[in-house]
């Protein structure tokens, strides 16, 4: 499976950050590009100049809150964040971020994890190694039918692999 192994820096925030945080308002009629650009930026104005592609962003209950707009997950996914691990997330937040082939995983012991801690998440196991810490944690297993949307970098390009065969 593509991308079932990821390891990358850890990015640590708190409870219930929504959508209008990950996409915000006054750029959503722009290019994806620029949107990224100010992912993040109310929280922390540096995260879309520092995040490399393969790091994994965590967050605590409601990641993914607010609206249902899709260019959330998608500015995530173009700065090129691999994972979202949170306690909890909105529902719509979540199925948009599957449905574009970006993992979202239930983790409880978020807490456990210090920004800058460089992860391992296996998101077909749920498995993830903390290697600055030498400690591994257990988050929730997805469904072999998400992990197979996420393999074929999500919805689309999974019902065009499914109905061309």
């Amino acid at each position: 499976m593509k991308r079932a192994r990821i390891e990358g820096q850890a990015f640590v925030y708190g409870d219930h950050i929504d959508t209008d945080v990950l996409a915000p308002g006054a750029y959503m009629k722009r290019p994806i590009q620029e949107l990224a650009a100010h992912c993040l930026e109310a929280i922390d104005p540096d995260f879309a100049r520092t995040v490399r592609p393969g790091d994994v962003l965590l967050g605590g209950i409601g990641f993914g809150i607010g609206s249902s707009r899709e260019q959330a997950a998608q500015a995530l996914k173009e700065l090129g964040v691999a994972c979202v691990l949170a306690k909890s997330f909105a529902r719509i937040f979540y199925r948009n971020a599957i449905n574009l082939g970006l993992p979202a995983l239930v983790f409880a012991e978020v807490d456990r994890v210090q920004p800058g801690d460089r992860l391992h998440v296996d998101i077909a196991s749920g498995r993830i190694d903390n290697l600055s810490r030498n400690e591994t944690y257990q988050a929730e297993a997805m469904p072999d039918f998400l992990l197979a949307l996420i393999a074929d970098g999500g919805l689309v390009p999974h019902l065009k692999k499914r109905f061309a065969g």
